[in-house]
């Protein structure tokens, strides 16, 4: 057994696991809830490890977007990537937004003009790929002569398991296996970073975020840094720039994936080396199909979370924190529909509440606080986007496909970008605004890096899971409203809906036995 090489951390018994091993010290599980004492390291054989020793990271998710993500954590030098992890194998069926673009920033990365991702030699993509690039980067770029080898599989719970040295764990995976990774991590006392969402589900969602934390583990959340910053709009909004703030408008151009209306009903075959099963996790059983995975799935509701959910964390996260929205009471979908047209010759809609639609927005009504009165936060996709304000009728200007606007009631404050960057006053106080005009420039630095330093110094990030609940329940709010296609009425406090009782189903998952957070 080894001693700490990061500051002790602490979990409580609820989430511990019954082993000890390395990462009780550096992961999660208190001595003292385990019923053990740190002896000195010569009473171990001398095996004391220096703080300035590697981090030892396993890698969860080897699609498109994990590839792309690889290269920034192999090229820390006190970090390790020790094993991957996802359940498609060979690089079979994969799709990306250009045909040549991933696998040329591999090849760099590898110092490897030659290199071919192998399966249908087009798009990089599974666990094979991921295993050879940690293994070539660590051979060719960093030349270190003691890494014994990326260790792979395709169930992350047996890696979690049998890598006893893992001191943290980045996620990502599909939206719909988030939360049972995150939860499985947490239970085994490890750090993680992980993409959005925290879970496509609210109630898991929120279940997860309460063990982080229930816990002094470091938690992470991607999106956290391409969010901007709301000093600047906060300064106009509170000096009256725009009057008493009304609504939040937010906007975006996806989906930029292919969407389905209807459910496969053909059964192709399951490309080599891929495990459904594995894939499918705390999801009910269907026959494979690749409309579900990959790049498309998150047009799903039980695979995905939609627009909002890939997109909105990016720009509203920091909007939530900011003007402090909480306890939404009311959420509004408006959604497009899909007809068809039946072996008689008559026109039909489709009933669809298994996939998000192909355009839609949602309002979400929070209540007044402290220094502010109520804000309705409505969001827009699929090419739908806000009425044009009339200052821009003067210049023949229109909106942006994507982008961000807070309505007063003496004016309008525009972001240049979807993300609140280089916000702009385009109606109101304009002197007012120069007044207190704030400088809002900041230094940023590599996520990763970031979410390393705080697991070596014991500490949160920015970006914690602690954080995070405000836009995890907005953005499965916004699914389930979709999905109902009605207009809800939500207790906060009880994270229930109450006035269509059917929709409550919506923001819980059913899930396969041995899937749960209790049993991951």
């Amino acid at each position: 057994m080894e001693s700490s090489k990061f500051k002790q951390i602490k979990t409580k018994p609820s989430v511990m696991k019954s082993s000890i091993d390395r990462r009780t010290f550096i992961g999660g599980v208190s001595t003292a809830a385990v019923g053990l004492t740190i002896v000195p390291s010569s009473v171990l054989g001398g095996r004391h490890t220096a703080p300035s020793d590697k981090l030892n990271v396993a890698y969860i998710g080897c699609g498109t977007q994990g590839l792309r993500e690889l290269p920034d954590l192999l090229e820390l030098e006190d970090v390790r990537v020790t094993a991957v992890c996802d359940p498609q194998r060979e690089a079979i069926g994969y799709y990306d937004w250009s045909p040549n673009g991933l696998r040329d920033s591999l090849r760099k990365c590898i110092n490897n003009p030659k290199w071919k991702p192998g399966g249908d030699e087009k798009i990089p993509g599974g666990l094979n790929t991921g295993k050879e690039i940690v293994d070539a980067y660590y051979s060719n770029v960093a030349k270190d002569e003691n890494y014994p080898g990326c260790k792979a599989y395709t169930d992350f719970r047996e890696m979690l398991d049998k890598e006893t040295d893992i001191d943290a764990v980045k996620i990502m995976a599909t939206d719909h296996l988030h939360g049972v990774m995150a939860a499985a991590a947490i239970k085994r006392g490890i750090h993680l970073t992980m993409h959005k969402p925290i879970a496509n589900r609210l109630e898991e969602g929120f279940k997860v975020i309460e063990m982080a934390k229930n816990s002094d583990l470091t938690t992470h959340f991607i999106p956290w840094e391409s969010n901007g910053r709301m000093e600047q709009v906060l300064a106009w909004i509170k000096g009256g720039v725009i009057g008493k703030l009304k609504e939040v408008h937010n906007w975006s151009n996806r989906p930029v994936w292919p969407q389905y209306a209807e459910i496969p009903q053909e059964q192709p075959p399951l490309p080599r080396g891929f495990d459904w099963d594995l894939w499918l996790g705390p999801e009910a059983e269907r026959p494979y199909h690749p409309h579900y995975t990959n790049m498309v799935f998150r047009g799903w509701y039980d695979f995905g979370g939609g627009s909002m959910a890939d997109m909105g964390h990016y720009s509203l996260w920091t909007v939530f924190n900011g003007l402090e929205l909480k306890n939404p009471f009311y959420i509004e979908p408006q959604r497009s529909h899909v007809c068809g047209l039946t072996a008689q010759s008559t026109a039909y809609r489709l009933n669809n509440d298994y996939a998000f639609p192909f355009a839609s927005s949602c309002r979400f009504k929070y209540p007044n606080n402290s220094w502010r009165g109520p804000v309705d936060l409505i969001w827009y996709d699929g090419g739908i986007r806000p009425p044009v304000p009339e200052a821009f009728y003067e210049n023949d200007q229109e909106l942006p496909i994507e982008g961000m606007m807070f309505v007063g009631e003496k004016g309008i404050i525009m972001s240049s970008e979807f993300n609140l960057r280089d916000p702009y006053v385009l109606s109101g106080d304009k002197k007012l605004a120069k007044e207190i005009n704030t400088n809002t420039r900041f230094e940023r630095y590599s996520g990763i890096r970031r979410f390393v330093d705080a697991v070596k110094a014991g500490k949160q990030t920015d970006g914690s899971f602690r954080k995070a609940w405000p836009i995890t329940e907005a953005v499965n709010l916004y699914a389930a409203a979709l999905r109902s296609g009605k207009n809800l009425k939500y207790n906060a406090a009880l994270r229930t809906i109450t006035n269509v009782k059917e929709a409550n189903a919506y923001l819980k998952r059913d899930y396969r036995r041995g899937w749960s957070l209790d049993e991951v």
